[in-house]
């Protein structure tokens, strides 16, 4: 089972990795997601290796899954959280865990419930949440969310959320007159983003923050510096490392000694740790394009696919490559996966997967149409 085709070429480890992971998973029913647990724990650990000394909170909106939660709390990760609900799937655990929230709108129901679970702090980036903070978390710390260039990233988060730097120092001494605690800031350069430079640039607009509001007394400690690392697909990315020296040289040369570094990843956690399986359920000729129709589309697994996202695909065929359009299973014209992308012929039966896939795929999923959510299943492998 080691021969398979990539849409794309991946680095020989990956390729070995792909290859293992469809040996492990050809007795499972599609759609699935295979996870392996040893990639979450060395993620985690590279990331501690790159930005030694940095607060690790994890990103839970790119995967709640309670067995990917578990891995994560055994070690010793925080956990970045926005809602009741991913608080409640946090309950279970234990040990006293870390929690942030870097979600600057949210609802009273959760403030005074992280409040009472000893969240760190909250985001905020508008007066009204600060009213809302002081009424249900009275004298809780906050820290403001920063407007930052996006245009670095695959999929930009810089429209909702964030302000400017004089907004921003405005907030932070606001927040004092509510009983708040004023702490630091974080950013966002936007999910999957490709540009390393993009953090420094952020981090050169977050210090003209931080030395604004010295000058009005303000002693901030905690420096977010959000999510956003990437993981390869079809584009070329930065390594992790080369992201760690870019804001390390930043931090260290516009920064006090005594800033916290804090990071939110999500994507680069648990993105590279899982494999999608799917089967082609059909075949069409459309007018002189070729169709595979799978048993996982847009709408109950790759939603990111919407927006552009490329994934890459891996098969066990081989054969001349051909252009196709690779559509998901729901009646809905939008369940298109990727419009032409090269792929050895595949018959009805055959499977196809997506590897990297462990971000967002589950958190996104629904079964509309009638068409469910993979399966969820781990792998404790070495090869992995």
């Amino acid at each position: 089972m080691s021969t398979f085709r990539l849409h794309v070429a991946a680095a020989p480890a990956a390729n070995a990795a792909i290859a293992r992971f469809i040996e492990l998973t050809q007795s499972l029913e599609t759609p699935f997601l295979a996870i392996a647990t040893e990639r979450l724990r060395t993620n985690v650990r590279r990331f501690r290796e790159v930005f030694p000394g940095a607060d690790l909170f994890y990103a839970v909106k790119a995967n709640a899954h309670p067995g990917v939660l578990a891995v994560l709390a055994s070690e010793g990760t925080g956990f970045e959280i926005s809602s009741e609900g991913e608080l409640d799937l946090l309950q279970d655990f234990d040990s006293p865990l870390r929690l942030l929230s870097s979600n600057p709108i949210k609802t009273p129901g959760f403030i005074r419930r992280a409040a009472a679970a000893g969240i760190e702090a909250f985001a905020v980036d508008s007066p009204d949440e600060l009213v809302k903070l002081a009424r249900h978390a009275p004298g809780s710390a906050v820290f403001v969310r920063l407007l930052v260039d996006n245009s670095g990233s695959e999929w930009p988060l810089a429209r909702k959320y964030g302000v400017a730097g004089d907004e921003a120092v405005a907030l932070l001494d606001r927040s004092r007159d509510y009983g708040l605690n004023p702490v630091g800031t974080t950013f966002h350069v936007g999910s999957q983003c490709r540009v390393s430079q993009s953090w420094d640039t952020a981090l050169a607009s977050t210090a003209d923050v931080w030395n604004e509001a010295e000058r009005h007394g303000l002693d901030l400690r905690f420096l977010s510096i959000g999510g956003g690392f990437p993981v390869q697909h079809t584009r070329e990315i930065p390594c992790l490392e080369e992201i760690g020296k870019v804001v390390q040289r930043a931090v260290t040369a516009r920064f006090p000694k005594e800033a916290r570094l804090a990071l939110e990843p999500g994507r680069a956690i648990v993105g590279d740790a899982a494999i999608l399986g799917a089967t082609v359920i059909g075949k069409a000729r459309r007018g002189d394009q070729q169709w595979l129709y799978l048993d996982a589309g847009v709408f109950n697994a790759l939603m990111e696919a919407i927006e552009g996202f490329s994934y890459q695909v891996a098969t066990t065929a081989d054969g001349p490559l051909a252009k196709v359009v690779l559509a998901g299973p729901s009646c809905d014209s939008v369940d298109i996966i990727a419009e032409s992308i090269a792929l050895p012929e595949l018959a009805v039966g055959e499977r196809v997967y997506f590897p990297n896939a462990g971000a967002y795929t589950l958190a996104y999923a629904s079964s509309f149409n009638g068409w469910p959510p993979p399966t969820v299943h781990y792998f404790d492998d070495p090869e992995l």
